[in-house]
Order: C-alpha cells, then structure tokens, then sequence
C-alpha cells in the first residue's frame, strides 16, 4: 500500500486546520471519541485478529492466534476505559488517583499502584501488581501537580504529531497514536509500516469519527513516505517505535555523514522527536531451592519472553544470566532448551530474521540450532565481562537466545553483579525480568528492593513478564528516563500512561513464582496454570478472546467463560 504525495500534503493541510480546535477540545467531547471508538474496537476486534493471524502466517485453530487478540485489541481496550475515567476526573474536578494506593518507598520515592485498582482486576490477575515510581524529585504534595500537565494549560497550543507505526505488534500503533492525541493533544498523521500495514483499513474503521472530524489521518508507504513525513513542515513532532538505526536516520541524516553529525550531535531536524527503541532485553535468573516443576514452568515463561510473536518482541528476551556458582544452572539450561524446543512450529513473518539468526550463528559457531521445524538458536557460555559481546549490543529480533554466567557466593552477590552488568553491559533500557524463588526473595529481604531500586530500566518484571507492563493501560511504557539524542539507547518519552503521569521513572511489575494449583500449596492465591500471553498456554486463542470481550462491555456475566477457560490452560 503506498499513499501518494498529493494525498499526504491533504490529509497534513486537514490536519492542521484542526489542531487547534482538538487542543481546545472539551474533555467531555474527547470522552465521547473514546466511548465511541470502544465500541467500534468492538464491532472490528474479530476482523482485528482475523487478518493479523493471516498476516503472521498463523493457523487460525493454533493456540498462538490468542497472541493476536491479547496484543491487539484487548490492551486498546484496557487503555480507552483507563483513559475515559482519567479524563472523566479531570473533567468533573475529582482525583484521578483516587482509591488507587499511593505510598513512599523507604527512600522516600513516591510510588502509585496502577493495577489491580478494582476487585475485578484482582480477580483476573490475582497475585499480580504493576506500581509506578516517580521521579525522585516528586514528592506525595506535588505528585498531583506532576500529572495531566497537557489539560493544567490555560491556552495549549495544537500541535501535529507524525508517528511512524511499528510492524510487529498490532496495538503499538493505535495505542501510540491515541496517547499523543489524549495524553499530550495533538493530532496525529500515522504512517503505517508496511510489513503489517494491512491493518491500516480495519484501523481506519475503528478511529473513522476521529478521521472525519480532521483529527486523525493513516497514511502508508516506505522509507521514502516516512522521509517525506519526517521532513514535512507541517509536522510538529515525531513519535516512533522502531530501531535505533531508523531514530538516528531520522534525526542525524543516513550513512557515515549521519554518523559524524550524531558524534558531533547536530541534528538535521529541529522537531522534537519521542521514540521506544528496544533493545537488549534480559532475564536475570536468581538461584535458589527450586523444584524440578519450578524450572518446568519458568522455563516455559523464559521460552515466552522468546517466542511471543515469533521473538519479535522489543522485549523480547535475547540474554539470560545464571549465577555461575548456582547447582541448579544445568537443569536450568535443559528446561530451557526442551522449552524452546516443545513451543509451537511457527513462521518467521519479520524481514530480514533468518539472515540476523544465521549472522548470530556466524559470530558464535557453537551455537545449538535446536531440533524443531522451524529456526530457533541457543547460545550458551557467553563472557559477562566482555561489554563488546555482540549478543550484548546487537538486537537480535529473531527467534535467538543466549545465556550468561556471573559469579556470586551468595544470591544477594550474584543479584548485585547481575544488575550492574545490566546496567552497564547491555544496549537499552527498555526492560528486564528477574525471576525468584520466594524463599530466596524472603531471604534476599531489602536487597531485592535495592535492586530493583538500583536497575536503570523502563519496566522491571519480577516473576513475570515485561509484556504485563506494556498491557498495564495506566503504567507508563518507554525507556529509562535521560537518554539523548546522541546517545539514545532505548529510546526518550513514554506512551500508554493512562493516568498522565509527567514524570514516572520506571514501572514495576511483580507476579506469583508459581502456577496454580501450587500456589496454594505456598499460600498464594493465583487461579491460572499458565498466563494466557504463554507460549505453551492450550486455551490462550479461547481466553484472550473472551478477556477481550469483557474488556470491551465490562458484562460481568462474561467473567465465569474466562475463569473456566483460563484453569484449562
């Protein structure tokens, strides 16, 4: 699909008639968009998830279709509910925080926690918690100055914001799209990427009364499109999710001159540019007494982190680091590799994944392709001191794993080293899982909080995945915070953020070690064998469907088909 020039230059010239009339726009008016782009993801969510299983070369009856309904239009719904009631706050003059728990670490960090926030939310994901932690400098007294800082200006001004869509995962686009119009009141000219740009018509269905009032444009192309777009004088802003290489090309100009004008940070654009990156994301895997069940089961969730969507994930797990003096690294290792092994035989969609798999093949010659039908490399024995290791610098986006060993006597020891070669070796920071025995965390004690604490990364998962955080409506999704243009790892701005924060630093995702039913035998309460989001879950393609529907009406009636679905899986 390819939009012409002139069409562009109209659908930018609608734009900007209107952008000051949706920056004036009264909340109660954008409140009546969401409600009726809500029913609309509705009416489509079906043809949503149909073509997106098509175009990733799914078998419609495969449990992994689930992926495009949990990825698709359940989190756009999630966030459209989320956002309706911030705005409705802001609207009637109440808190937008209110019953929501608001705390102070011990170091005096002010933290909000955006889910669960009702008994609904506890039901469906009981056991799991997903806080924010604001900038240090936001205290208990500001923390509600330091939100919705677009609706606290007497007379903003409009503004017209280009994101440029990623290919991979459906909801990036409309939920990047929505958050500059929602969150930050501009409008938007969104060009589609072109490797899932077929979701373009079913988009433009979903957000049709945002179109026809001159508010929202889909535009669709190439490289030359988005040059063309980036370059236009009618653009305010840029918003992307992507690669480092196509930030840079944008902001710096391509090729080696581009290269000299980053070294030099001089950019060749004067519009501000917001960007989510990647990077390499890691599992940091600390030791302790766990059963031959526990490294059953997390190694089918390390295998997630791999696989969901075929391993192109931002997030996508790409390093593993065991503690070298840990007796169980072995097992591990095993459960790792029949994990990866055992997951669904699925296509490689993305461009270019088979050549950047056998490049990482190329550089480590003893890697393991695994025995299964389709391409899946193990890489093991990687040097954690090595900060130039390619697996530690390159994204692979691909369906390769490698492993790390780094030493430790003690689990707070290899928990403290472990950190800083996150910290300082890996490329990003976007986000990282850690996962824990309870025993151990109960004896790691504050060193786990210090942790936590001391990883410089957006989103931080302890027990579970990263991806709860990106599904989480009301958490911010983005980098840490302080990156610059020159050197911009993982990216600069947030999206999602349904409850506006302007200054979160990063998001915490925590969740129950095990599975039910073993979690009551350990006295917790969590009613799931396997998340829906798993690789190795049997009903996912049934349960993420019928999570969709619910999120959508909010019919309580629905809750029971979940329940007995989700025990299925």
């Amino acid at each position: 699909m390819h939009t012409d020039i002139a069409t562009i230059d109209a659908d930018l010239a609608v734009l900007t008639d209107h952008k000051q009339e949706w920056a004036e726009l009264p909340i109660s008016r954008k409140i009546d968009y969401l409600n009726q782009i809500r029913q609309l993801t509705v009416d489509n969510a079906q043809a949503w998830a149909d073509v997106a299983v098509e175009g990733k070369g799914l078998s419609p009856d495969s449990t992994l279709a689930g992926e495009e309904w949990i990825s698709g239009p359940f989190p756009l719904l999630r966030w459209l509910e989320a956002m309706s009631a911030t705005l409705t706050a802001l609207d009637s003059g109440t808190d937008p925080l209110a019953g929501i728990k608001i705390w102070q670490r011990d170091n005096g960090q002010v933290a909000v926690r955006a889910y669960p926030t009702d008994l609904v939310e506890r039901l469906l994901l009981d056991g799991y918690t997903v806080e924010v932690w604001m900038d240090p400098d936001v205290t208990p007294g500001t923390l509600r100055r330091n939100m919705a800082g677009f609706y606290r200006q007497d007379n903003p001004g409009g503004r017209l914001v280009l994101t440029l869509g990623a290919g991979n995962i459906s909801s990036i686009v409309p939920l990047d799209a929505l958050y500059k119009m929602f969150g930050e009141g501009a409008v938007v000219i969104v060009k589609m990427h072109p490797v899932n740009d077929y979701l373009g018509p079913i988009f433009e269905r979903i957000f049709a009364p945002l179109i026809e009032a001159g508010y929202l444009h889909f535009d669709y192309g190439g490289p030359d499109t988005g040059s063309y777009l980036t370059g236009h004088d009618a653009v305010d802003a840029i918003h992307l999710t992507g690669s480092r290489k196509t930030h840079d090309t944008i902001v710096f100009g391509p090729g080696e001159n581009g290269a000299q004008r980053r070294a030099r940070n001089e950019p060749v654009i004067d519009k501000p540019v917001t960007s989510e990156l990647g990077g390499v994301g890691a599992t940091i895997i600390v030791p302790g007494p766990w059963s031959d069940a526990d490294y059953a089961f997390q190694a089918e969730h390390i295998a997630t982190q791999k696989l969901h969507n075929g391993g192109f994930n931002c997030i996508s797990a790409q390093v593993v680091a065991l503690a070298s003096e840990w007796d169980g690294k072995d097992t591990m290792m095993a459960s790792m590799r029949a994990a990866l092994t055992e997951a669904e035989e699925r296509p490689s969609f993305y461009p270019g994944a088979d050549d950047r798999q056998q490049r990482a093949r190329d550089i480590y010659p003893d890697a393991e392709k695994l025995e299964v039908g389709v391409d899946r490399t193990l890489i093991g024995g990687l040097d954690h001191e090595n900060t130039a290791e390619y697996s530690f610098r390159e994204e692979f986006f691909a369906p390769v794993l490698s492993t790390t060993e780094i030493p430790g006597q003690t689990p707070a020891e290899f928990l403290r080293n472990a950190v800083r070669f996150a910290n300082e070796t890996l490329q990003g920071t976007l986000a990282i899982n850690i996962l824990v025995h309870p025993d151990t965390a109960k004896e790691l004690g504050p060193e786990l909080e210090q942790a936590i604490e001391d990883l410089e990364f957006g989103t931080i998962a302890i027990n579970a995945w990263t991806g709860v955080g990106f599904l989480a409506a009301r958490a911010p999704w983005g980098a840490y915070p302080g990156h610059t243009y020159e050197d911009i790892e993982s990216g600069t701005g947030v999206v999602h953020n349904a409850l506006l924060f302007d200054r979160p630093q990063k998001t915490v995702v925590r969740a129950p070690f095990y599975p039910f039913p073993r979690t009551l035998r350990h006295g917790q309460i969590h009613l799931s064998p396997r998340p829906p989001w798993f690789v190795s879950n049997k009903t996912a393609d049934v349960t993420s469907k019928r999570l969709t529907y619910y999120a959508g009406d909010k019919k309580l009636t629905r809750l029971p088909g979940v329940f007995v679905s989700a025990l299925r899986g």
